[in-house]
């Protein structure tokens, strides 16, 4: 058992288990994690596909080429950015092809790339998201779109709702998926990932994408265990998404999330220290201060790291705080079950871990906390 540590400012989820599913930048935002005091659990839950491998989006690249364009829609800045460095290696004369056209961009990263690759932004939309962008497009602010050439750059989510808003205007919508996302070779931390959520050993779950919420949701359907992880993700495990369109696969699925207002990784992170530490309320017991978290108590201001066993314990007693917890109950809520005796044994170790007189026994009846 470790000796308390000092929660500092700086550390607002010590005592929290953070899961990352993303495969771009996962040590980025798993870094913004861990300063702030999270265990941090690593499960890319998607790969890449690498630009210079994949035959589809030369495909697409030539038949965007084949005919003049009027309309290009950038996305992301990685994505388009990827697109016109692909297209220049494999010696494709694409921004020359695309000068003439009206290049729209969905957010400010994507304008960034639109002027680094030689070409000039028409317009962006202040929300940053593809509903304002087909929104504008079909209110005729760049023309009737019907009979024109549209191309729609692609990351990863397919976006349904722009592309065929766009084709029942009657323009031709061409796709351009880049960096298209599959699973990963080594499925493995992904399915204990889904059994960790499921089994209560995960207290929050970061989506920097769509296809990142999807796959793993996919990878639990193959598993079996869709129904458990979808019933966690509604319940005790917190799901926090980059963005609405990132939270897409989880609203489908009836899963709520959090997002901040900007879809950022260090906005991401914030959203986790302002929602975890705040669903699990700050009890007074006698004359100390007590909040349980996902493997941990912070005691007076103090962090208490616990086993399994004094902390299911401990969280079964503070669901009901100053109310007695039989026995039995107590006996249940156990990792693995157990008896009476390692019921005592679970509550020894917990009051000899937080060092104050906080759990009663009520003889013959159980234990509680004192309120």
């Amino acid at each position: 058992m470790s000796d308390p540590l000092e929660e500092k400012p700086e550390l607002p989820l010590a005592g929290y288990t953070v899961a990352v599913t993303a495969a771009r930048r996962k040590e980025e935002l798993g870094a913004l994690l861990d300063r702030r005091g999270a265990r941090v659990v690593y499960a890319p839950a998607i790969r890449i596909v690498p630009l210079a491998d994949d035959a589809e989006l030369v495909a697409a690249t030539r038949e965007v080429l084949s005919r003049p364009v009027d309309l290009v829609v950038a996305t992301t800045g990685v994505g388009f950015r990827g697109w016109l460095e692909a297209a220049d290696a494999w010696d494709l004369p694409l921004v020359e092809h695309l000068k003439p056209a009206r290049v729209l961009a969905r957010g400010p990263k994507a304008r960034g790339a639109i002027r680094g690759g030689g070409l000039v932004d028409a317009w962006s939309p202040e929300s940053e998201s593809s509903a304002e962008v087909l929104s504008h497009l079909l209110s005729g602010a760049e023309g009737p779109l019907e009979g024109r050439r549209i191309v729609v750059q692609l990351h990863g989510d397919p976006l349904p709702d722009l592309v065929t808003g766009l084709g029942q205007s009657g323009a031709e919508v061409l796709t351009v998926p880049v960096y298209r996302w599959v699973l990963p070779e080594d499925v493995a931390p992904v399915h204990r990932l889904v059994a960790a959520v499921i089994g209560g050993g995960i207290d929050a779950v970061t989506f920097t994408s769509a296809p990142a919420a999807a796959s793993l949701l996919t990878v639990a359907d193959e598993l079996g265990r869709r129904d458990a992880l979808v019933a966690a993700l509604q319940d005790r495990v917190m799901a926090v998404a980059v963005g609405p369109v990132t939270a897409g696969p989880l609203d489908a699925a009836g899963i709520p999330s959090f997002q901040p207002q900007r879809a950022r990784l260090g906005a991401l992170a914030r959203e986790v220290v302002a929602r975890l530490p705040e669903r699990d309320p700050v009890l007074t017991v006698g004359a100390h201060t007590l909040q349980v978290r996902g493997h941990g108590a912070v005691l007076d201001g103090a962090l208490v790291e616990l086993a399994p066993g004094p902390m299911a314990v401990l969280r079964a007693l503070a669901s009901r705080p100053g109310h007695v917890v039989p026995r039995a109950e107590l006996t249940a809520s156990l990792p693995g079950g157990g008896d009476g005796h390692a019921v005592e044994m679970a509550v020894t170790r917990l009051r000899a871990a937080l060092g104050a007189p906080v759990v009663e026994t009520v003889v013959k009846r159980g234990y509680r906390l004192k309120l």
